[in-house]
């Protein structure tokens, strides 16, 4: 196969790694391509500028589209969600590239709902914030387009590089709050590269997935196993402020994802977190109040 990785981060480097491991041959595009493996063929482009879109590699069969925002600006996530992809479908198209599926790294915060609720590919999509509605707006831009498209619903990317939670619990900075339960979502980077794997091995893939865990567990569950399994002090309990009120509540159901053979290397939290910690070897000293994330 010939892939082309757009925004060739952490998900795209695994991604990338796996393909090459498989034969395949790999381009990875991006502002700044230092620093890739050598597996992935780097191209140096800004999709924000579409005179600047290089000349793109031919007779690919994916394209997987990764670019994320870099801030939470409502400008910042028009210009990687839905500027950026508009501007590589168009290149694609001009220069007559015809790949058999373009994959779109979507998100979960395309649901609204706050209450716990289940959801899953079938449940309306009413984002709560304007982010989300920007980035339901890059899903409907993806399918606008000739090339078959498939928008993956990633939930929160976890993993040895994305460890602020398991710090912010070393540090004794997390806390439960007072109510009724709120559910997170969550998926592993390295189940997260294959995700994009496995759909690229299906014959006819769906125009959507759900991509997380089978555990959406409540907050607080999650702060106290890992601050138990950290050693660290035990969260305390607060009253729900501002932030606690507005922040999602809802639980992703994967059963499309898993009825088309994926399997998880980290189906929980449990699995996921135990691995880091043991990788890392973090400990409650291994982080200070005042040294800031690692």
């Amino acid at each position: 196969m010939r892939v082309l990785i757009a925004g060739c981060g952490m998900v795209g480097i695994a991604l990338g790694r796996a393909l090459a491991e498989e034969g395949h041959r790999v381009w990875g595009l991006r502002r700044r391509p230092s620093g890739m493996p050598a597996c992935i063929e780097p191209i140096q482009s800004d999709l924000t500028h579409p005179e600047r879109i290089p000349s793109l590699p031919e007779r690919l069969d994916f394209v997987v589209y990764l670019v994320s925002s870099d801030e939470r600006s409502e400008e910042a996530y028009r210009r990687a969600y839905v500027d950026g992809l508009g501007n590589l479908l168009r290149a694609l198209d001009r220069r007559g590239r015809r790949p058999r599926r373009v994959f779109f790294a979507s998100s979960t915060a395309v649901f609204g709902q706050s209450r716990g609720e289940w959801v899953d590919e079938d449940s309306v999509a009413e984002p709560a914030r304007a982010t989300g509605g920007i980035i339901l707006e890059g899903e409907r831009l993806l399918h606008q387009f000739s090339f078959p498209g498939t928008a993956i619903r990633f939930a929160g990317l976890y993993g040895p590089d994305r460890i602020r939670l398991l710090s912010r619990v070393l540090r004794g900075e997390e806390a439960c709050v007072r109510g009724r339960p709120v559910y997170t979502n969550r998926i592993h980077l390295r189940d997260a590269a294959g995700v994009i794997l496995h759909l690229m091995s299906l014959e006819d893939p769906e125009s959507v997935y759900i991509a997380a865990d089978s555990d959406p567990a409540d907050r607080c569950r999650l702060i106290r196993w890992l601050a138990e399994r950290l050693g660290a002090p035990r969260p305390g309990v607060i009253e729900a402020g501002k932030e606690t009120r507005t922040r999602g509540n809802k639980r992703c159901r994967n059963r499309r994802l898993v009825g088309s053979g994926f399997r998880f290397v980290y189906p929980t939290y449990r699995e996921g977190y135990e691995a880091i910690i043991e990788e890392l070897g973090l400990r409650p000293s291994t982080f200070r109040r005042d040294r800031g994330e690692p």
